[in-house]
């Protein structure tokens, strides 16, 4: 009987040394574990194109983390900026100066500042676009377009994009926001308007064509003026060369006549018959001459 009870008693006492042992293995395999995923949880990582901003119980660090593996003390956290380019649209209703609506669509590229992540996300928060970028894009849009017509804003496009990305790079700028690049897309008018300023191009087009037309017909009418009084000038001159000429030719025979030369050329010219009529200083007259002279009538 008493070998039984002892018997008993040492397995008993095995049976329980043995579940000590297993309670022990437990603890330790536990407190490893706890140890393991600690040290893991203090690794914090940051993908490329982010910032890591520290915060130790929401106080935020005055420094920032870089892209990789870092260690972090468990009771700090690391809150993730992308800092890449980012893209946003909007489609903003406005007014023109003349009170003409006008829809826009405005397209913004930007960034955010690298070294001043930090500052960003005490100042402003993880949501800085909806709580900074997108109220001050359509206040600089809103602000621009009210500078210029509605016919302005046709025609000058150009500038009015160089305005707004003016006046939104510096809103920006106070938040450590950095503006990469605009662009207007697209300018929507309400029907009325774009059938007015149609009917102003068209009545334009007409009024230049008219011009064009008109001022063709003056430079014709010039070029047809113009070749008739070269015409004139032409037959003028003629005329004088051709009176110059006769002058001058007959001052040269004028001047190469002699009396002998002029009783040949008389000479030559007669045709032989005396002239019936005489007349000298005197009154009288001589009438037949030929006859008195004994010559003959033919």
């Amino acid at each position: 009987m008493f070998e039984l009870i002892l018997a008993a008693a040492l397995l008993a006492g095995g049976l329980v040394t043995a579940a000590v042992t297993k309670k022990k293995l437990a603890a330790i395999v536990g407190a490893a574990l706890a140890v393991v995923l600690c040290v893991v949880a203090c690794f914090q990582t940051v993908p490329a194109g982010h910032t890591g901003v520290v915060t130790t119980f929401g106080r935020v660090e005055n420094y920032t983390l870089d892209s990789g593996a870092h260690f972090v003390a468990p009771w700090k956290a690391v809150v993730r900026m992308d800092n890449r380019v980012q893209k946003q649209t909007l489609e903003l209703p406005c007014f023109s100066s003349d009170i003409q609506e006008v829809n826009i669509r405005y397209t913004v590229n930007y960034q955010i500042s690298k070294a001043d992540a930090m500052t960003l996300y005490s100042t402003v928060g993880i949501s800085y676009y909806d709580t900074v970028i997108a109220p001050n894009i359509a206040e600089s849009v809103k602000v621009a377009v009210a500078r210029y017509t509605a016919e302005d804003l046709v025609g000058m496009r150009d500038a009015l994009a160089a305005e707004i990305q003016k006046i939104l790079a510096g809103k920006l700028e106070a938040y450590h926001i950095e503006l990469v690049g605009t662009s207007i897309e697209n300018m929507d008018f309400t029907d009325v308007f774009t059938n007015a300023v149609e009917a102003k191009q068209v009545a334009q087009q007409n009024k230049l064509r008219a011009q064009t037309e008109a001022e063709q017909r003056v430079v014709e009418s010039e070029a047809e003026a113009r070749i008739r009084r070269i015409e004139a000038d032409a037959a003028a001159y003629e005329v004088l060369a051709r009176a110059e000429a006769e002058a001058e030719a007959n001052r040269k025979i004028s001047e190469s006549l002699t009396q002998n030369l002029i009783d040949y050329a008389y000479a030559n010219a007669w045709d032989g018959q005396l002239p019936r009529i005489y007349t000298g200083a005197g009154n009288g007259v001589i009438v037949n001459a030929g006859e008195l002279l004994g010559g003959t009538e033919n």
